[in-house]
């Protein structure tokens, strides 16, 4: 059985490096609505048996009931690498065979993006990473069991899950997936999505605040 895991931290303090650009409401806005985004794409997925959230953060679980959702309730949030690791784990005792661990940043993904991901799921222990778009972080991974190794998500993440895969003679395969590579962690990822002109909600909403003028300052 596979599952796609998405953590969630609570999204009332979301997005803090975006702080020089918008305020904390208009950061939690767009959480919100990247959020939304996911669940609407990774709903449509075809090749997966179960989708499950990762979250203390009571909001989040109330929208996740609501979309069907296994719910992984934490009673503290340490990390995004620990509240992954953790719902791994606690997935691996529902009988998870493998995990696709998908953030909620994402906001160009699609569940055609995601079955790629999926599709490159092999028998025996084994890793599927997208990497981010500078090349340095892991905005997707497949782990076959999902407890694999240990999650390293932040500065430098896919160096140090290659490291990892080596270090158990972990099959390994790194895919490029454009839509996946780009996360909303700073104004240049902002920038980069109006660049696009690629139609989401997420682009509504950003012009609706008036990000393109801002980013001209």
């Amino acid at each position: 059985m596979r599952y796609i895991l998405i953590p969630i931290k609570d999204l009332s303090q979301a997005k803090l490096r975006l702080a020089g650009l918008m305020t904390q409401e208009e950061r939690t806005l767009l959480a919100w609505a990247m959020l939304e985004h996911t669940f609407a794409e990774v709903t449509k997925v075809q090749n997966v048996a179960r989708i499950a959230v990762v979250t203390s953060y009571e909001p989040a679980l109330e929208v996740a009931e609501r979309y069907g959702m296994q719910m992984v309730v934490e009673t503290e949030q340490i990390s995004e690498s620990e509240s992954v690791d953790f719902g791994s784990r606690r997935l691996e005792q529902l009988g998870a065979g493998a995990v696709l661990r998908i953030p909620i940043d994402l906001p160009l993904i699609t569940a055609e993006d995601i079955e790629r991901v999926l599709a490159r799921d092999v028998p025996g222990p084994s890793t599927v990473i997208v990497p981010s778009r500078d090349g340095a972080g892991t905005n997707a991974i497949l782990r076959r069991p999902g407890t694999l190794f240990q999650s390293h998500f932040g500065p430098d993440s896919l160096e140090k899950h290659l490291a990892e895969a080596r270090l158990i003679n972990a099959q390994c395969e790194i895919i490029h997936l454009d839509r996946i590579s780009l996360d909303i962690d700073e104004p240049a990822d902002i920038a980069e999505l109006l660049k696009r002109k690629e139609p989401t909600i997420i682009r509504e909403l950003l012009e609706g605040m008036g990000i393109e003028e801002r980013l001209k300052r």
